[in-house]
């Protein structure tokens, strides 16, 4: 037996010209309709005070079909359209529990281009799908297979600067159980990308920083083409295969390291490290980025509650200056310093030692129940035991 979760299985695939000319055109109308949801509540609070529901955003969607300046939108599925107001509707959700900022309209340059499907609006039969309006399945390349028996729930198409295609099809999966004992704290860093308790350094392998000679050129051969020709299309793409390059190696490196550590150990601790106010640094924001410190925060994440491991998040603390062994904390260290002896005659290494008064406060928070704060939860502040 095992855990039964949802997961996305994304794959590459190949449309043809009448597929892409389809997905296209729904893409577009999807943004459309999006935006003009988005302007309709946005006018009914600040005009009315009134709260929108998802069901008159669907009922306006039939009136805006019997435009003329919009009936372009019966042209495509309507299932896209109608997932677009729902995740409208789920992002109001979000603003309105203050876990995110008040929605933004879709840009046709910056935002991403995606669709997603119901069962209504495809079928997936002997390892092919086809989408609704489309009369040939999806050229997709399989790279792993799908669990046995799996059905999906819901497909979404997408296409990223690059011009690549991509299809992830949501479905249940059964996760084996496993028996660990192992418990692990791990500091974030930028010499060494992680650093564990076990006394493990992780090589920070600074992928933007390795391709960031092909970067400048491709964007500087993008600066010199004039705005709305061929040649700037193209110089674009390249600037953007760049980029996806080193998000792939960095995706690939994150999610390699973190299956491991949640395949290795039962309890996780790690530090609630507050990216958004550490890129404000004009010196390290660029390798803080790289780093990608919150993308990896969010792989453990999930990837602990599939495995049902135990994540402990605890709140900033001044983990490199306070000493393992005896828990004396030392006023003032520049950071250039690596390595330094405490009062009680233990030599530390800065990173490690981190990591280690890591483990020891998420522990003891654990067992206490203050400052801890697992998955995102709002912490509960309080002394230590």
């Amino acid at each position: 037996m095992g855990r039964v979760v949802k997961r996305a299985f994304r794959y590459r695939f190949y449309p043809s010209d009448a597929q892409a000319a389809e997905l296209a055109r729904t893409f577009g109308c999807v943004r459309k309709v999006y935006n003009l949801a988005l302007a309709a509540r946005t006018e009914a609070w600040t005009v009315r005070q009134e709260r929108v529901s998802y069901n008159a955003t669907s009922a306006w969607l039939t009136g805006w079909k019997k435009n003329d300046e919009l009936a372009y939108l019966n042209e495509v599925s309507s299932v896209p359209l109608q997932q677009a107001l729902r995740h409208l509707q789920a992002a109001f959700v979000s603003f309105w529990s203050k876990r995110a900022r008040y929605p933004t309209f879709k840009s046709k340059r910056t935002s991403r281009r995606s669709a997603e499907y119901t069962p209504s609006a495809f079928r997936y039969r002997n390892g092919q799908l086809t989408l609704a309006k489309m009369f040939e399945p999806l050229a997709i390349v399989w790279s792993r297979p799908l669990p046995v028996g799996a059905s999906p729930s819901t497909v979404t198409v997408s296409q990223d600067a690059a011009g690549r295609w991509f299809v992830s099809l949501r479905c249940e999966d059964v996760i084996p159980e496993t028996t660990v004992t192992g418990a692990v704290g791990i500091d974030a860093g930028l010499d060494s990308l992680l650093v564990l308790s076990t006394g493990e350094k992780v090589t920070n392998p600074r992928h933007e920083r390795h391709d960031r000679e092909a970067l400048v050129r491709a964007q500087r051969n993008l600066s010199r083409k004039a705005k709305g020709s061929n040649n700037r299309a193209k110089a674009r793409l390249k600037v953007a295969r760049v980029h996806v390059r080193i998000a792939d190696r960095r995706r690939d490196q994150l999610h390699k390291l973190t299956t491991r550590l949640v395949r290795e150990n039962q309890t996780l601790v790690i530090e609630d490290l507050t990216v958004r106010n550490l890129v404000k640094n004009r010196r390290l924001a660029r390798a803080i980025s790289d780093a990608a410190w919150r993308q990896f925060r969010t792989m453990l994440e999930y990837k602990s509650n599939w495995h049902d491991r135990n994540l402990i998040i605890v709140d900033r603390f001044p983990s490199s200056k306070l000493c393992s062994a005896c828990g004396a904390l030392v006023e003032k260290m520049p950071p250039h310093v690596r390595e330094w002896i405490c009062r009680c005659g233990t030599h530390h290494d800065r990173d490690l030692n981190a990591a280690r008064s890591i483990l020891a406060e998420g522990l003891s928070v654990a067992a206490c129940g203050a400052g801890v704060r697992p998955h995102g939860r709002t912490p509960a502040r309080g002394s230590r035991c």
